[in-house]
């Protein structure tokens, strides 16, 4: 595999000087582009393109040839795990990812498996790795999963929630029988994304998209427990290069000290929380990647770089900041304005990296 043309991603997220901040799109592959709706009308259907390695590959690189991106992320879904566990996932127009079999009872518990990469998700690894060639080492590749926590959800759920009652009927009626859920699942994340690593990401992220809905005591016991677990266990090195590992928490902003305390590199911030405040309760032990409101993306040119101003000036100079949105960018987002995000975080940047 070449070196790396582009590895400011990387030094950023272990807090190495670089010249510029570096920047990616949470679902930077994905509906806003008009090429991808394209391919995946050809395709068929989403997963069509998930599980067809050249497809994913396709789509991976779609937005680094419209955008001077710092990161390359493996185009996939968060449930490809529970998917591999024979679960039954399929889409509902309009609605989201829905489960013909849902974890309900203890005999679904107990028939749940760690999937194995080279059998039942070996469509993903082969995307990691074919996307990594034709990256050609220009920027580095992302891998990633869902959090045991947000993949519970969905799998005990039955699909999308707004109340997240099933869940946490379960949470508060039988705990036991949620943290065995867990357990297997933290087990079955390390196992997949080391196989993400070995096949060729350069880095690694964790989204717990719902560990939001929790309380600050049902989050420690079920949702970063399992994160620390996870983060225990994957590979940090090979092949001689250091492995970044992000944290995401959606609405998470009151347990980063928390998080950053897992030894993880790097915490995803949202919206919510203000990077200045962000850099303070964590102490300076990881990288902060964020955090601008999706929204601001409809706005003018003007106002677009406004807020990118007001937020490099939050985190202020210095390394260990990765400029990303808060959340995914939404699919009506129009992609000029996507660009003069990502051109005006390299342009403005620039000051705040000098005295390095």
């Amino acid at each position: 595999m070449s070196p790396l043309k582009n590895d400011r991603y990387i030094r950023a997220a272990l807090k190495q000087p670089v010249d510029y901040t570096p920047v990616w799109m949470m679902r930077q592959a994905g509906r806003y582009l008009p090429e991808y709706r394209a391919l995946r009308a050809e395709a068929g259907s989403f997963m069509a393109l998930a599980t067809n390695p050249e497809l994913a590959c396709e789509v991976t690189l779609q937005p680094l040839r419209r955008f001077e991106l710092d990161a390359a992320i493996l185009f996939s879904d968060i449930l490809t795990i529970p998917d591999a566990m024979g679960l039954g996932l399929h889409f509902v127009t309009g609605e989201g990812p829905a489960f013909e079999k849902p974890v309900r009872t203890e005999r679904d518990v107990n028939n749940l498996f760690v999937p194995d990469p080279a059998d039942q998700l070996k469509y993903v690894t082969d995307a990691v790795s074919t996307i990594r060639k034709a990256l050609k080492g220009d920027v580095p590749l992302i891998g990633f999963s869902g959090s045991p926590w947000t993949l519970a959800t969905y799998m005990i759920e039955g699909g999308p929630t707004k109340n997240f009652s099933i869940i946490k009927s379960m949470m508060y009626q039988s705990p036991e029988l949620l943290h065995k859920v867990l357990d297997v699942l933290a087990d079955s994340v390390i196992v997949y994304l080391n196989a993400q690593v070995e096949a060729g990401a350069q880095a690694l992220m964790i989204f717990d998209t719902w560990g939001g809905v929790l309380t600050p005591r049902d989050y420690q016991a079920f949702s970063l427990r399992y994160m620390q677990k996870i983060v225990d266990g994957l590979h940090r090195e090979y092949n001689g290069e250091t492995i970044p590992v992000t944290l995401f928490t959606k609405n998470g902003g009151d347990w980063l000290d928390s998080m950053a305390n897992t030894g993880c590199d790097a915490l995803g911030v949202d919206w919510t929380t203000n990077l200045a405040d962000a850099k303070v309760t964590t102490g300076g032990k990881v990288a902060l990647q964020g955090n601008m409101d999706p929204s601001i993306l409809y706005g003018s040119a003007e106002r677009i770089r406004e807020e990118v101003a007001t937020i490099l000036a939050s985190y202020g100079s210095g390394p260990g900041h990765i400029f990303n949105l808060g959340h995914g960018i939404h699919q009506t987002v129009e992609p000029e304005n996507a660009k003069v995000f990502v051109d005006a975080v390299h342009e403005l940047s620039r000051p705040y990296h000098k005295a390095q």
